[in-house]
């Protein structure tokens, strides 16, 4: 998993409230597990003009020119920009799967559904929750000055504004102590679970000294 310290990048504006996971990624493209490969069918539905399929060459299908992740420099953004309640619907690990494959390391929203709130933190993806009225003056800003960027800053939790404009604007953000350290670390379950790998291991040799019987080969004991 990719480490999380400050980022800076394009807020991409995709102001809907609920927008949920089917609608992250359609149900048609959760056929694979590789955790990649999914960045062309983020919100497929909204993206193209017609339906589409799996294993499909999307480079030759019809763009909706009216979606936000179809116009420069918003094909280039690296942090989301959401309304409420983002996330919802099914439970599919797909969805930040799509979201980091095509290429954001971060979402901002006034909440998220709890499932993908989750699992954003499982693979690299930093969910901010901000005030309602806090995302009205981001999504204003990014309306003033189009492709403007944030900083984003996990040491120090806090979002930053780069319009242009005189005065900075600066939004602070809560994050579990946790989660926190295994996004600085790039540290998923199994990563966390591999730094004890000395212990288990000497776990393990314990166990087998203590209850040889249960680690005895099957093939030799005649079985």
């Amino acid at each position: 998993m990719r480490k999380f310290t400050v980022h800076t990048g394009i807020v991409a504006p995709l102001n809907r409230a609920n927008v949920d996971t089917d609608m992250i990624i359609p149900k048609q493209f959760l056929k694979s597990i590789k955790r990649s490969g999914f960045g062309p069918n983020l919100f497929d539905e909204l993206r193209y003009l017609d339906e589409g399929q799996p294993d499909a060459d999307n480079s030759q299908r019809p763009l909706n020119p009216d979606f936000v992740l179809n116009k420069q420099p918003y094909d280039e953004a690296s942090v989301l920009l959401a309304g409420p309640n983002f996330g919802c619907g099914s439970s599919r690990e797909h969805a930040p799967w799509a979201l980091e494959d095509f290429g954001f390391r971060s979402i901002i929203a006034p909440g998220f559904a709890d499932i993908f709130f989750n699992n954003c933190f499982k693979n690299g993806l930093l969910p901010i929750v901000l005030k309602e009225e806090e995302v009205k003056v981001l999504f204003d800003a990014v309306a003033r000055v189009p492709g403007c960027e944030v900083t984003i800053d996990l040491p120090a939790q806090t979002v930053t504004v780069l319009d242009g404009s005189a005065d900075e604007l600066v939004f602070d953000f809560e994050i579990d102590g946790f989660r926190k350290k295994c996004l600085l670390e790039g540290l998923d379950e199994i990563g966390l679970t591999l730094k004890e790998s000395d212990a288990i291991r000497a776990y393990e040799q314990q166990r087998k000294q203590i209850t040889p019987w249960m680690f005895t080969d099957v093939v030799s004991a005649g079985v």
